[in-house]
């Protein structure tokens, strides 16, 4: 990323622009410019954002954005793909103990799930039987509505 840097740096100053002008030409702030020929990708938060800029910055100093780009991907490469040895070992141990857990015989009797199940299935027979419930005595009450007005029906004849 340093040499990006520089040679952004180089070819600017040996154009005759300075920082400033570049920022206002570009519409970026100058910190960010400034940022990029220092060769600080950690003043990013988003990698996007500043491979879009070192983009556009190559593009106005006149420089082959395609190979300074490439440069670009590999220096992410390297830098994003160096994990330690040793958090390697730690995820290979936290993922055998995960399977060591899932592979143990666990007794029928010692589940707490299975009593936690247990309460859902009664309180889901439960509210079906009200509702059965309450549609019985409904239509009851919709027979009884009906023999009632018929039998009114008839008296009046």
């Amino acid at each position: 990323m340093e040499e990006i840097g520089n040679l952004f740096m180089t070819t600017r100053e040996s154009a005759g622009v300075s920082l400033k002008e570049a920022s206002e030409d570009l519409d970026v702030d100058e910190v960010i410019l400034e940022n990029i020929e220092d060769g600080k990708p950690g003043a990013f938060s988003d990698v996007f954002a500043l491979k879009e800029c070192i983009i556009n910055y190559a593009k106005y100093l006149g420089l082959d954005s395609d190979k300074i780009v490439d440069e670009f991907n590999e220096y992410i490469f390297e830098a994003t793909s160096k994990i330690p040895i040793k958090e390697i070992e730690k995820q290979i141990a936290e993922n055998n103990k995960e399977d060591n857990d899932l592979n143990k015989i666990i007794s029928p009797y010692t589940k707490k799930t299975i009593k936690n199940r247990s309460y859902i299935f009664v309180i889901i027979y439960t509210i079906a039987a009200i509702l059965m419930l309450i549609t019985a005595i409904w239509s009851i009450k919709q027979v009884t509505v009906k023999s009632q007005n018929a039998s009114s029906i008839n008296n009046r004849k």
